[in-house]
């Protein structure tokens, strides 16, 4: 790839992370989790998709989908519900909770994280003390939040569960992040929340790139299309320049395939045409632009590939059914920032 695509879509999508807390679980537990769609709005206001994950930092235990198959958790090991599937944390596997919307909505402490500790399902809340015998089981948990619309092409990759294990190398960036949200969780330094924000902004990356890394040769998915000696070119392009003037004859000579080859090709990997997948991604860029700038929208056309104001009107409208004008007023309305 000629550019870091990857780093393009997770800028373009607005990913960031927020909200941490320290779980700590005595020797029988278990944490039932809602749907992320039910707390986003509690957790994070504006948030199109929410994604839940947790990394255990002590002890072991059991992550679950509500309805699939239990899997075990070590040490060190992360785990992320993509999707925003209900789902369930405990010692043991088969156990169910029951669900309470209640310490979602409760006020949080003036700095975080903080310490939620289960015993059996009763759920207490306070602050960390460093000097307290750990329990059987601690992690650290919290949220991601990014765009899904009008195009987010990494989720669907994604399972209903990510499980990423601990590595046992002396530099794992994810064992830093563990020592880091420890760290920040008993001793409460200035800009400590902020630091974990961004940490695990950076510690999704990581654990997306290890998940393509393993991921088995026969995957056909936007991530495996990113690694494609074909593919992973085309995408770089339509990513790095997404106003220029695309045709499948151009992009088909810069990548060095015939266009029957490179359609199939890409198709197999994204599940669209080069040039339908350009659009979708035409129309990603766009609603940035309007969501971040009070450029008129024949301007912001003109900057996404569209000589003509009606016709990108009209292929905005097919993703997102609204016109432009319509769309940007309505993000302002739901507390967006427009400059």
């Amino acid at each position: 790839m000629s550019q870091d695509t990857l780093s393009q879509v997770l800028r373009s999508v607005r990913l960031h992370g927020a909200v941490f807390y320290h779980v700590e679980g005595t020797a029988h537990w278990v944490s039932e989790s809602p749907s992320a769609g039910d707390i986003a709005s509690l957790i994070m206001p504006g948030a199109e998709h929410m994604m839940a994950y947790h990394v255990l930092t002590h002890g072991s235990c059991w992550a679950t989908v509500v309805g699939e198959t239990p899997v075990a958790l070590q040490q060190g090991d992360v785990v992320v519900f993509p999707r925003g599937d209900p789902h369930v944390m405990s010692s043991q596997p088969g156990l169910r909770g029951q669900l309470d919307m209640a310490p979602y909505a409760l006020p949080r402490p003036e700095q975080l994280p903080f310490l939620a500790s289960r015993r059996g399902q009763e759920l207490s809340m306070t602050r960390l003390d460093r000097d307290v015998e750990p329990a059987c089981t601690t992690l650290v948990c919290g949220f991601f939040g990014c765009d899904a619309s009008p195009f987010n092409p990494l989720l669907a990759c994604l399972p209903q569960l990510l499980h990423v294990r601990a590595r046992q190398e002396a530099d794992d960036w994810i064992a830093h992040f563990i020592r880091f949200a420890l760290a920040e969780a008993t001793l409460k330094r200035p800009g400590g929340e902020a630091l974990l924000e961004r940490l695990s902004e950076a510690m999704f990356v990581e654990l997306i790139r290890r998940y393509l890394e393993e991921m088995p040769e026969e995957h056909l998915n936007w991530l495996a299309g990113l690694r494609d000696r074909y593919v992973g070119r085309a995408l770089a392009m339509l990513h790095e320049r997404p106003g220029d003037p695309w045709t499948i004859e151009r992009l088909s000579d810069r990548v060095g395939l015939s266009r029957s080859a490179l359609h199939e090709r890409f198709m197999r990997f994204t599940g669209y045409a080069p040039m339908h997948y350009l659009t979708k991604w035409r129309m990603q860029v766009a609603s940035g632009l309007l969501r971040q700038t009070a450029g008129p929208v024949a301007a912001i056309a003109l900057e996404v590939g569209y000589e003509s104001e009606a016709a990108f009107s009209r292929a905005f409208r097919r993703e997102t059914g609204l016109p432009p004008a319509t769309w940007r007023r309505e993000q302002a309305a739901q507390g967006e920032t427009v400059v």
